[in-house]
């Protein structure tokens, strides 16, 4: 496969599971990260990995705006919920599992 064709259809694959998350706000990202050990703030880490290595500016706060669609602290006010005992249990049980964001110490 042509490596310019593969490059459009992973990020056509990715805009999907952004529009996904986007319309699934009553998933909640401790949630995400204890099943899957990812969430939307991990793809929000990944994009300022990916602009960093190509030498381009891209904060955190624009990066969670092109993941959440809307500012993160809009977002935290609006769908968020507070973590439960459990999910916090868990949350630490899992987190050697957790993604790891090359580049990126925030």
């Amino acid at each position: 496969m042509d490596e310019k064709i593969l490059i459009e259809i992973q990020a056509n694959a990715f805009r999907g599971l952004v529009k996904h998350l986007r319309e699934r706000n009553d998933a909640q990202n401790i949630d995400i990260m204890n099943l899957a050990g990812f969430c939307r703030n991990c793809l929000s880490k990944w994009l300022v990995a990916g602009a960093e290595a190509r030498g381009v500016e891209l904060s955190l706060d624009e990066a969670r705006e092109m993941i959440y669609g809307m500012p993160y602290d809009h977002w935290k006010a609006q769908y968020q919920t507070k973590a439960t005992e459990n999910q916090k249990l868990k949350y630490e049980k899992t987190k050697r599992l957790h993604a790891k964001i090359t580049g990126n110490n925030k």
